[in-house]
Formats: C-alpha cells, structure tokens, sequence
C-alpha cells in the first residue's frame, strides 16, 4: 500500500501558552492567546475559570489536545480538551460541572457547542494500563456529562506529551509519560481492526457527506501513525497519504481532503454514491497492510 521511498514527516515539540502559576495566569492570557480564535478564547477562559471554582483544591490543570494541538485546527474542527483533577471528581463537583455543559450549547458562540473532552485524575493520566477505564467525558456538542474511554488511550497521551498545549497548570511532560512508538503502531493495528468491525455492523451510516470522509482521512492518520510511530492531524496525514500510497487511492483521499470544510451541513447529507465502495476497500487495504507491519 505505501510506495516504498516513503515515510512520515516530524512534528515540533510540545508547547505551554500559559504561565504554569494559577496566579500568573489572566496576566499571560493577555499577552500570548491559546488559539487565534477570539471567540474561542472567551469560552475557554471561561471553561477554566468555572472548573476551578467548582474543583478548587481537587483542581491541577486544563490542556488542549487534538487538532489544536498537532496542528491545523480551523472554524469547523472540534474543541478537544482535558482537565487534570487531584483526585476523583466528586458527585457534588460532577453535579456542578454537568451543569455548566449542559448550558454551553445555548450560546450564540459556535465553539461553545463544540466543547469535547474528559476530566481524569492525575494517577490514571501519566501511563496508559489495560483495560482502560472510563473517565467523566463530554462529547461533541452533548449537553450530558457521561463515562467513556474516549480519550483514555496512547494517542491522547502520545499528543499531549508531545504537543498539548497548556492552558494553566503544570507542564504536560510533569504529567504524561512519553509513548513508545512500537506502543503506538500495536494500538493502531487494534483499532484500524477493531473500527472496521464496527463500521461493517453499521454499514448503512458510511453513507453519510460528513462521515465517509471523515473515515477515509482516519485511516490515513491511523496508518500514518503506524508508519511513523508519531500523531499528526488528519488533514497532514491526508496530504501524506496522497503522496505515500499508491495512486488509486488518489482520487478518495483529495475527495475526503475536499470535504473536510462544513461537516454541519454534510452531516444531513448522504455521501457521493462512488466513494462508499472504494471506501470499505481501503479499509480493508489498510488493516492488511499495518498487520503486515510498517
């Protein structure tokens, strides 16, 4: 699947936007600003100072992962982000921070209905150990605080180690191991195979404007990861791709690049009808070729 004088690009180090201090932290706010969308920065600012009302003591950091992290976030990307907590959250903390989400998605401001991300304890956060358990999660765009492993794997720890960007608190590499690259491919192959399986028993949801590109372009990132033993965004892995494999998948991967911009409206849509086969045979190219090793 790739040509063979191909391999990943590098990525920067990781970087801190704010003052590690609770105390020093509207001052550097002012100064250097966690995304360079205004609007967006109201609501995170806004984000951390409710959690740490509502934490107080059991409070240790806030951080952004995901695309804002790695790179290449725009007005459509979600908002990925984790708060490290002392201990576990307490059932008056999580009462008081489900109220806060649940009015979030009344805001006029887009980026408030597209807050995603997990509250986790300190301990469970620095390495990775199996089974992974569920941390307190808010999805993209819910309104209900829920349990989920969403964030709890090696990619999450893999970004905010290597990229996260610290709104306040203790530097991320304090807090997060570093993730070996053998690691990371052996949890890509799982998933690639795991999401096809799961993909296969909803078949019916591939034809979707928003969604069949999306699974296209996480592919690629998950079979650029492998071969690199490093996290990128999707748009990055899609353009590797383009260059990387071969050229039949051409066409499919510019089409998902293409229809990245409005998943709002596609998401109501059904996909372009010649890119849903092509897209269940890349999958199944994929997962062959990361069995097959990098």
């Amino acid at each position: 699947m790739l040509r063979a004088d191909q391999s990943g690009p590098g990525r920067p180090t990781g970087r801190s936007l704010a003052d590690t201090s609770t105390t020093a932290r509207s001052k550097v706010a002012q100064v250097v600003a966690p995304t360079p969308f205004p609007e967006l920065n109201a609501i995170l600012d806004e984000l951390v100072d409710t959690t740490r009302a509502v934490l107080a003591d059991n409070f240790v950091g806030a951080y952004l992962q995901g695309s804002f992290a790695v790179g290449d976030a725009d007005e459509h990307s979600d908002v990925d982000f984790l708060i490290v907590t002392e201990d576990t959250v307490t059932p008056d903390q999580e009462a008081r921070l489900a109220a806060m989400h649940a009015q979030f998605p009344d805001r006029e401001v887009s980026w408030a209905q597209h807050l995603e991300g997990s509250y986790v304890p300190r301990r469970e956060l620095r390495r990775f150990v199996a089974p992974a358990q569920p941390w307190l999660y808010i999805d993209n765009g819910s309104r209900v605080l829920e349990r989920s492993v969403h964030d709890n794997d090696l990619v999450v720890r893999w970004v905010l180690h290597n990229h996260g960007l610290t709104l306040v608190g203790p530097p991320l590499n304090e807090l997060v191991d570093q993730v070996e690259p053998e690691d990371l491919r052996q949890e890509m192959l799982t998933t690639m195979r795991e999401w096809a399986d799961a993909l296969v028993e909803d078949e019916a949801g591939m034809d979707n404007a928003w969604h069949q590109p999306h699974v296209v372009l996480s592919y690629c990132r998950m079979l650029q990861t492998f071969h690199s033993g490093r996290v990128t965004s999707k748009l990055q892995a899609g353009r590797w791709a383009l260059t990387t494999l071969e050229v039949h998948w051409q066409p499919l991967i510019q089409h998902a690049l293409d229809h990245r911009p409005d998943p709002w409206v596609r998401v109501h849509q059904p996909a372009d009808p010649w890119t849903l086969p092509l897209t269940w045979e890349f999958i199944e190219v994929a997962v062959k070729s990361a069995a097959a090793g990098p």
